[in-house]
C-alpha cells in the first residue's frame, strides 16, 4: 500500500487527536464541543474511506463501509455549522438564537436521511482492471445527502468568512489559521460532493485528497490553538445575512463553471480527466480570493502604486466616505468604537488598535482588535497613574510615537498596549480631544511588516482622530438626551400614578368629612363602603401597574354603555353638602371603550370642576349623541381660564392654575380620549365658568 492510500487513515488520526485535545480543555465552551464533534465525524469518515480503498473486502462489504462513511458525513453539517456560529464570536448567542432552526435542520435532515434510507445511499460498485474500485454508484438518498453536504459546506464557509471579515488586527492574526484549516476541509468537500453529484457516483481515489486535506487542516488548526492557547476570542460580526458574501459568489461561480464543463466532458467521454480539471478550477478561484484578502499584499500594492505612479498613499475622498458610512448608524459608544477600531486597523494596516474612554481620571477599554474586555480591566492603570497620561496629552494634542519616549506616561501606555511581536514595536497614541477635554485615547501598534508611520500616515491619523472625536461626542450627547427623555417620561408616568392616588385620596377625604354627619344613615354607610371599596381597589390596581410605567398606554376595550360608565364614575364624587352633580344622561348606542380609562377622564373633569368652584356649587354632566359622536359635557360655574392658558398650557403636563395641582389630569385625559379615537374640546373665559366636551366615535354593538 502506497502513501496516498494511507492518507485517509493519517487524516483520521490527526482529527481524532485534535478532538481529544479540544475536550481536554479545563473550561470547555460550545465551540469546543462542536469542534470535537466535527473532528470525530471526520475521523470516522476517514477510517471508512481508508477501508474502502485498501481492504480486499467483497463488493457488498465495501458498499457497507461506504454507507458507514456517508453516515458519518451526515454529522458534519450540524456540528460544523454550530462551530462556525459560535467560534470566536462575542455575540454568538444572538446568532445561535437566529439560526436555531437552521442548526436543528442541519443536524436532523442529513442524519435522518442517512438513517431512514440507509440502503438507498450507495447502491452499486464499479470495479476496473485489477479489482480496483473506480466508482461507487449513489442512490437517490446518497445524492440528496451530497446535496445537503454541499449546501452545508457553503453555509459553514459563509459563516467563517463573516467571522474573518468582522475581525481586524491581531484578532484576525489569531484566528486566521483556524479559519484556513476548517475552510480547507470544506473547500475540498465542495469539490468532492460536486464531483459525486455531477457523475452520480463517488470516486474512491478522491479519498486520498480528503485525507491529505484533513492532515494539512489539522496542522493549521493545531497551529491556531498553540498560537492563542484556545478559542475564547471576541469578534462581533454583523447580522446581515448573505450580503457581500465572497463564499456564495465563489461557490456559485465554481458550480456554474464546473457544471457547464461537466456536460461538455460527458458528451466527449473524457470524464476520467475532468476531476483534475475541476480541482484546478476550484484551486484557482480560492487562491485568487486569498490573495485579494492578504493585508500584506494590499499594503505593498498600495505603496508600489504610490511610489511608481505618483499617487498619494491615501485616497482621502474614499477614506472619508468609508468612515462616515461606517460610523453614521452607531447607536452607542461601544458600537461606534468597535466600528472605529476596525476602520482604523484596515486603513493603516495595523493589527493592534485599542480605544480607551476617559471618564474623569480613569481609562476604560471600550473596543480593541486584540484585547478582551477582561484583559482591558486587568491592563487599565489605577486613577493616580492615569492622571499622568491625561496630564501629558492635555498639553500635547498631536499623535505621539510611544517607543521614542521613556517617561512615566509612555511606560504606562506600553503596559496598557502590549505588543504581539516583541522587538518590532511601533506603537502610536492619538489623543481624542473635544472642547479642550480628553474624550478618549486611541493606541495603534503591530503594523503589518513593521512599516513605520510616515508623515502622510500621521496627517491621515489626525483627520481620522478629528472625525472619530466628533462622532464620539455626538453619540455621548445623543445618549444624554435620550437619558433625559427617559427620565422625563418616567417622571411623567410617575406623576400620572401620583395623580390617580390623589384622586382616590380626595374620594376618601370627602367620605370622611361626611361620615360624622350621616353615620346613622344606613344608605349613606352603604354608599360610603362602596366608595371606599372602589377607591381601595383602584389604589391596588395602580400599584400593580407600577411596573408598566415606561410602556405606552394600552387599552382594554369592551362593549359598554357610555352613559352608565359616566354615571358609575361620578358616583360618590358629590359628598359635600354644598357641592352638587346634576346628571342629564341620554341613551347612547354601546361603545367599544376601556371603562377604567374613561372613568379616569370623568373623575378628572369632575374634580377639576369642583376645585375651580372652591368645592361649592353645581357641576352639570350630560351625555348625548351628535351624529357619529357620543358627547360628554362637563360644565361648571368656576373661575374659568384664559384663552392663552387654554392654547399653550392646559393640555401640557406639569402646567396647572391650582395651587397644589400637578398639571397632569388634563394631559392624561386628552391622551386617553385620543387613544380611543376621539377628541376633547374646551370652552371657558375668566370668571365665566368652563365646559369640557369629550367626543368619542359611536360604534353600534
Amino acid at each position: 500500500m502506497g502513501l496516498p492510500s494511507q492518507l485517509p487513515f493519517a487524516g483520521a488520526a490527526c482529527a481524532a487527536a485534535l478532538a481529544v485535545g479540544a475536550l481536554m480543555r479545563v473550561r470547555r465552551t460550545l465551540a469546543d464541543w462542536a469542534l470535537a464533534a466535527g473532528l470525530t465525524a471526520l475521523a470516522v469518515e476517514g477510517v471508512c474511506l481508508g477501508l474502502t480503498g485498501n481492504s480486499p473486502f467483497s463488493p457488498v462489504k465495501m458498499i457497507l463501509w461506504r454507507r458507514w462513511g456517508l453516515g458519518a458525513s451526515s454529522l458534519l453539517p450540524g456540528a460544523w455549522l454550530l462551530f462556525s456560529l459560535s467560534y470566536a464570536r462575542g455575540n454568538s448567542r444572538e446568532f445561535l438564537a437566529r439560526w436555531r432552526l437552521g442548526v436543528a435542520a442541519a443536524f436532523l435532515g442529513p442524519i435522518g436521511l442517512a438513517a431512514a434510507f440507509w440502503n438507498h445511499s450507495v447502491v452499486s460498485l464499479q470495479q476496473g482492471p485489477g479489482q480496483v474500485v473506480e466508482r461507487f454508484g449513489l442512490g437517490w438518498s446518497g445524492i440528496a445527502l451530497n446535496v445537503l453536504l454541499l449546501s452545508g459546506s457553503v453555509l459553514i464557509l459563509m459563516n467563517l468568512e463573516r467571522t474573518f471579515r468582522a475581525s481586524v488586527g491581531t484578532m484576525r492574526w489569531r484566528i486566521k489559521f483556524m479559519l484556513m484549516g476548517v475552510g480547507l476541509i470544506f473547500v475540498v468537500r465542495i469539490y468532492t460532493t460536486s464531483q459525486a453529484l455531477f457523475f452520480r457516483g463517488e470516486v474512491p481515489s478522491l479519498a486520498s485528497l480528503q485525507g491529505g486535506a484533513l492532515v494539512v487542516a489539522s496542522l493549521l488548526i493545531l497551529r491556531s490553538l498553540l498560537r492563542v492557547g484556545g478559542i475564547d476570542l471576541d469578534v462581533y460580526p454583523s447580522h446581515s445575512a448573505l450580503q457581500g458574501s465572497i463564499t456564495v459568489l465563489l461557490a456559485g461561480l465554481y458550480l456554474l463553471i464546473v457544471g457547464v464543463c461537466a456536460e461538455a466532458v460527458a458528451a466527449h467521454g473524457r470524464s476520467s480527466v475532468f476531476a483534475l480539471e475541476a480541482f484546478l478550477i476550484l484551486a484557482s478561484l480560492v487562491l485568487g480570493v486569498l490573495l485579494a484578502q492578504s493585508d500584506r499584499l494590499q499594503m505593498r500594492l498600495g505603496r508600489f502604486i504610490s511610489r511608481h505612479f505618483q499617487r498619494p498613499v491615501y485616497d482621502y475622498r474614499t477614506v472619508w466616505s468609508r468612515f462616515i458610512e461606517g460610523t453614521a448608524s452607531a447607536p452607542d459608544q461601544s458600537e461606534l468604537c468597535r466600528s472605529l477600531v476596525k476602520l482604523v486597523a484596515e486603513l493603516f494596516q495595523t493589527l493592534s488598535v485599542a480605544i480607551w474612554l476617559a471618564e474623569g481620571r480613569s481609562l476604560t477599554l471600550v473596543a480593541s482588535t486584540f484585547i478582551s474586555e477582561a484583559g482591558g480591566r486587568e491592563l487599565a492603570p489605577p486613577a493616580e497613574e492615569t492622571g499622568k497620561i491625561l496630564d501629558y496629552f492635555q498639553g500635547h494634542p498631536e499623535p505621539v510615537e510611544i517607543e521614542r519616549a521613556s517617561t512615566d506616561w509612555a511606560i504606562l501606555l506600553k503596559r496598557m498596549h502590549p505588543s504581539e511581536f516583541p522587538g518590532r514595536e511601533n506603537r502610536v497614541c492619538l489623543p481624542m480631544i473635544a472642547h479642550g477635554e480628553i474624550v478618549a485615547l486611541m493606541v495603534l501598534g503591530d503594523r503589518v511588516s513593521g512599516v513605520p508611520f510616515s508623515i502622510q500616515d500621521f496627517e491621515m491619523l489626525r483627520c481620522v482622530g478629528d472625525h472619530a472625536t466628533a462622532s464620539l461626542a455626538n453619540v455621548r450627547l445623543f445618549q444624554r438626551l435620550q437619558q433625559a427623555k427617559e427620565l422625563e417620561a418616567f417622571q411623567t408616568m410617575a406623576a400620572f400614578v401620583v395623580h390617580d392616588l390623589k384622586n382616590a385620596a380626595s374620594t376618601f377625604s370627602l367620605t370622611l368629612k361626611n361620615l360624622p354627619v350621616h353615620f346613622e344613615d344606613p344608605a349613606f354607610r352603604s354608599d360610603a363602603l362602596r366608595s371606599v371599596s372602589r377607591s381601595v381597589e383602584h389604589i391596588n390596581h395602580v400599584i400593580g401597574r407600577l411596573s408598566l410605567l415606561r410602556h405606552e398606554l394600552k387599552l382594554r376595550p369592551v362593549e359598554s354603555d357610555f352613559s352608565e360608565v359616566v354615571a358609575s364614575a361620578a358616583a360618590g364624587l358629590e359628598s359635600a353638602p354644598d357641592f352638587l352633580i346634576q346628571r342629564d344622561l341620554s341613551p347612547i348606542p354601546k361603545l367599544s371603550l376601556d371603562r377604567e380609562q374613561i372613568a379616569k377622564v370623568v373623575t378628572n373633569l369632575v374634580l377639576n370642576a369642583k376645585e375651580a368652584m372652591s368645592g361649592k356649587g353645581k357641576v352639570r354632566i350630560a351625555t348625548r349623541r351628535d351624529g357619529c359622536w357620543a358627547v360628554l359635557a362637563v360644565s361648571d360655574g368656576g373661575c374659568g381660564m384664559s384663552e392663552e392658558f387654554i392654547a399653550h398650557s392646559l393640555f401640557r403636563p406639569f402646567q396647572s392654575t391650582k395651587k397644589n395641582g400637578l398639571g397632569i389630569g388634563m394631559f392624561q385625559s386628552k391622551m386617553i380620549v385620543e387613544v380611543h379615537g376621539g377628541r376633547i374640546a374646551v370652552q371657558s373665559a375668566p370668571g365665566g365658568g368652563t365646559t369640557f366636551r369629550v367626543m368619542l366615535p359611536v360604534q353600534p354593538a
